[in-house]
């Protein structure tokens, strides 16, 4: 069985409780699908160093379907059905029906929000009526007017910014500027829905963009000014921890899955 595994997410402490993670991608560096093994090492490995005591409390995942065409979004869909029927829906956070389709021009809202009301559906039909349903985009397609149908299925709206692709820095506090202005602009047009943020990042390889130059110290400033803030005031997903074999590169660890910056928060 096969679906797409979007993130892990630790749950957070405190009387706002909240959850941040990576997204890992489904397949290794050689493009071969991670084994069960592999899941346990990755998951190992994260729990050694972000928010340790928050990781003792559980962790989730936040399931995506995709939905490129019809016979792809079926069969993730039954994958999915499987899974919940053969190991519960505990281990859920939340399900994400298709991933920048608006933004790619893959679909229209109408059909997007139908296939969303499709999974929630399926969901009820097991039982699983408590896991919300969301839909991951761009900022920038999630303030497009054509697009409020989805907005109206929703139960959140995943949010993926990344001021690199802007051209924005962070020297002077740049993209921490750039990365809160698209936020409030998602926040405005949300219905009142929360706002996620599903994707975000700063590589530390890849071409300079603008003002915005790849690099280790870059994204630990990012961390600090951008995940440090985020992380008390909603769900947050770090893009991401592994992807070595990419260009431009955003992973936090090395290999060997030794962090490349210090992933802590005062």
């Amino acid at each position: 069985m096969k679906f797409t595994l979007l993130t892990l997410a630790a749950a957070m402490t405190g009387t706002n409780a909240f959850y941040q993670g990576f997204n890992i991608a489904a397949n290794l560096a050689s493009g071969a699908c991670r084994t069960e093994s592999d899941w346990e090492f990755a998951f190992n490995k994260i729990a050694s160093f972000p928010v340790p005591a928050a990781i003792k409390t559980g962790t989730k995942l936040l399931v995506g379907v995709w939905t490129q065409d019809d016979a792809h979004f079926d069969a993730e869909k039954q994958a999915l059905l499987q899974a919940v029927q053969q190991y519960g829906k505990d281990w859920i956070l939340a399900v994400s029906v298709g991933s920048e389709d608006l933004y790619r021009e893959e679909t229209t809202a109408d059909v997007l929000a139908s296939k969303i009301n499709d999974v929630r559906g399926m969901l009820w039909s097991v039982g699983a009526s408590d896991k919300s349903i969301g839909h991951v985009d761009t900022w920038t397609a999630w303030v497009d007017g054509a697009n409020t149908a989805v907005i109206e299925a929703v139960d959140w709206l995943g949010n993926d910014l990344y001021p690199y692709w802007q051209g924005i820095g962070v020297d002077n506090g740049g993209a921490n500027d750039a990365y809160w202005e698209a936020v409030n602009k998602v926040r405005a047009v949300s219905q009142g829905k929360d706002v996620w943020t599903t994707e975000t990042g700063n590589p530390i390889t890849g071409d300079t963009l603008g003002s915005s130059v790849p690099s280790v110290e870059a994204a630990q400033i990012y961390w600090w000014q951008v995940t440090c803030a985020s992380v008390k005031e909603m769900n947050y997903f770090w893009y991401d921890l592994d992807d070595f074999s990419a260009s431009p590169q955003f992973a936090v660890v090395d290999p060997n899955y030794n962090p490349l910056i210090d992933m802590t928060c005062s």
